[in-house]
């Protein structure tokens, strides 16, 4: 376990949602870290200082005093729920568990990708997508990924995404409603994934991770 007396590193942005992520699962859990701002609309992410930590070129980044380090916001998440255990952020029961990941990977796995910026700005390099064309896109790829989500929390949903407690799908899920909204995305075809989120931004580990609360966020945003 890391040294409780030393906070570890965390390399993020203020609206990324990989980074809302992360920042939920620090405050579910009541851990520490030194929050590093990577500016990547000013492509601070591909400064050769960056890359020789993180070749990705991605926040969050995850280091530790030892020097161990890590990318990829669920196996930051994962790896804080096993050195960290309580509040659990997955249940111990074994198909709780997997549906629970089932929702944070078709957030994480199958829209956040289409709806990153490296992914938007490559639309408007190569194929010139102006604004509105990147709205569009981002707006498909959420309802397509929403309407998948919405069905299944027929089956999984109680208080929260999963049965009544808070979970890794909770955790992935809100960030991906905050950009919905962002995007102007017409939420009214899911009413779960709505009542999921409003449940869960309730609590206060989900209040304090909201982009705008970030020390980096521009003041405009606040």
């Amino acid at each position: 376990m890391p040294d409780p007396t030393t906070e570890p590193v965390f390399f993020g942005y203020w609206r990324s949602s990989a980074c809302y992520r992360l920042r939920i699962a620090l405050n579910l859990k009541g851990v520490k870290a030194q929050d590093i701002p990577v500016q990547l609309l000013t492509g601070e992410q591909a400064s050769p200082a960056f890359r020789a930590l993180n070749p990705t070129e991605l926040v969050p980044f995850w280091r530790e005093a030892d020097g161990f380090t890590l990318a990829q916001s669920l196996a930051i998440i994962e790896y804080l729920d096993e050195i960290y255990p309580e509040p659990p952020l997955l249940s111990r029961e074994p198909r709780q568990r997997a549906l629970s990941r089932e929702i944070a990977y078709a957030v994480a796995c199958d829209i956040h990708p289409l709806g990153n910026l490296r992914v938007l700005e490559k639309l408007t390099q190569d194929y010139g997508a102006v604004p509105l064309a990147r709205v569009a896109w981002s707006r498909h790829w959420l309802a397509t990924g929403f309407a998948t989500i919405e069905a299944r929390l027929a089956v999984t949903a109680g208080r929260h995404a999963v049965g009544n407690a808070i979970s890794l799908a909770d955790i992935c899920l809100v960030p991906q409603v905050y950009n919905a909204r962002r995007f102007g995305l017409d939420l009214a075809p899911y009413p779960r994934i709505v009542t999921a989120d409003e449940a869960a931004s309730k609590l206060s580990a989900f209040e304090a991770a909201r982009p705008e609360a970030q020390p980096d966020a521009p003041k405009e945003a606040v």
